[in-house]
C-alpha cells in the first residue's frame, strides 16, 4: 500500500511510521506532481492543496487524512463523489490555542505592551494599573475541543465561564451553556469573549455590529477561529466609536493582513498573524492520530477517530 504525503516531517516521525507500517510505502514531498499519485491509496495533506483535477488522478486513493482542522478548502463534491474517507485532526489544537487565548488575556491585564515598551525607554512607572482574570465571566463561542480547553483553563483563573453552541447542550468546564439562537442574550454578561467558530455557513458573517453593541464596553473580544466571523469594516467602525475595551485578532479574512490595514495601528487593537494553533508539538500530534487511524484501517475499518461527513463539510 501506497501512502502519499505532501508534508514532510522530520526523520524521527518518518522513522517511526515505517517501524510502525514496515509493509507500508511512504512517500513525502510538497506536491502531488508524481506519477506515483495514481498508485496512492492514502494521501496526508494540509487539506490546502487538494483540488478536484488531484482527486480524479488519484485513482486508487480511498482515504484522505488531513493533518489540520479546517477543511474549508477540502473539494468535497469530488471527494464524495468517490466515496472517499476523509479524517481530520481535530483536537490536536486544542493545548496551543487555549494557552494562546490566557496568555494574551493576561498581556492585555497585566499591560505587557506598555511595560516591554517602558524598559525599552527606561521608564520606571508604578502608577499604570493593571488587572486580574480572577473573577471575570468569559463566554466562548464553540465549546468543542478548543472550546472545552479555554475553559478548563479559565477555571484556573476563578473565572465564570458561559458558551454558546448549535444545541446549548452541557459542556464540562462551562457553567452555563446557550444555544446559538441565544447569542445576543448571553454577550453582555461577559468580560471576555472568545470565538473559536469554524468558518460555516452558519457562521459567516454572524456577528454584526449589534452584537458588538450588546457587548460590554468594558469587554475584550478574542477571535482564534475563522476571521470571516464578521466583516473587518463593521469591527473597524465598532473600535473607532470605542464600543469595546480591545479586541485581539488572531485571524483574518483574507490573510495576510495587509499593511497599512486600520488594525495594525489601532492601539485599542492587538494583531497576531494567525499563530495561535502553531506549536512545535504539532506534528507529532497529528502523526499519531495518523497512526492510530492507520491501526483501525489495517484492522477492521471501524472506530476511525476524526471521521468528516463530506456532505456537511465537518
Amino acid at each position: 500500500m501506497l501512502v502519499f504525503s505532501t508534508i514532510i516531517p522530520n526523520e524521527d516521525i518518518q522513522k517511526k511510521m515505517a517501524q510502525a507500517f514496515p509493509d507500508l510505502t511512504f512517500i513525502y514531498q510538497e506536491t502531488w506532481a508524481d506519477e506515483k499519485l495514481q498508485e496512492a491509496e492514502v494521501l496526508i495533506t494540509y487539506g490546502e492543496d487538494l483540488t478536484d483535477e488531484i482527486i480524479e488522478e488519484a485513482v486508487n486513493v480511498k482515504w484522505i487524512m488531513v493533518m489540520s482542522a479546517g477543511l474549508e478548502l477540502m473539494p468535497f463534491a469530488a471527494i464524495e463523489k468517490r466515496g472517499i474517507m476523509v479524517t481530520n485532526a481535530r483536537g490536536i489544537h486544542k493545548i496551543p490555542m487555549a494557552e494562546y487565548t490566557i496568555g494574551m488575556l493576561l498581556q492585555y491585564e497585566k499591560k505587557l505592551k506598555q511595560l516591554i515598551e517602558n524598559e525599552a525607554g527606561e521608564i520606571w512607572d508604578r502608577k499604570i494599573e493593571v488587572g486580574e482574570l480572577n473573577g471575570k465571566t468569559m463566554l466562548i463561542l464553540g465549546t468543542g475541543a478548543i472550546g472545552g480547553e479555554v475553559a478548563r483553563l479559565a477555571k484556573a483563573f476563578r473565572m465564570t465561564t458561559l458558551g454558546v453552541n448549535r444545541s446549548g447542550k452541557a459542556v464540562e468546564h462551562i457553567d452555563h451553556l446557550y444555544a446559538l439562537t441565544e447569542l445576543e442574550r448571553a454577550l453582555p454578561k461577559a468580560d471576555y469573549i472568545v470565538s473559536v467558530l469554524p468558518s460555516t455557513d452558519e457562521t459567516k458573517d454572524l456577528l454584526k455590529k449589534e452584537h458588538f453593541k450588546a457587548m460590554k464596553r468594558t469587554a475584550v473580544f478574542v477571535n482564534i477561529g475563522r476571521g470571516d466571523l464578521f466583516k473587518e469594516d463593521v469591527l473597524i467602525e465598532v473600535m473607532q466609536e470605542h464600543e469595546l475595551a480591545h479586541v485581539i485578532l488572531d485571524v483574518f479574512e483574507p490573510e495576510p493582513l495587509v499593511k497599512g490595514h486600520p488594525f495594525w495601528n489601532m492601539e485599542q487593537v492587538t494583531v497576531t498573524p494567525h499563530l495561535s494553533s502553531k506549536s512545535g508539538e504539532y506534528l507529532p500530534r497529528t502523526f499519531s492520530i495518523f497512526e492510530e487511524n492507520m491501526k483501525v484501517y489495517l484492522k477492521d475499518g471501524k472506530d476511525f477517530i476524526n471521521i468528516i461527513d463530506p456532505k456537511k463539510g465537518y
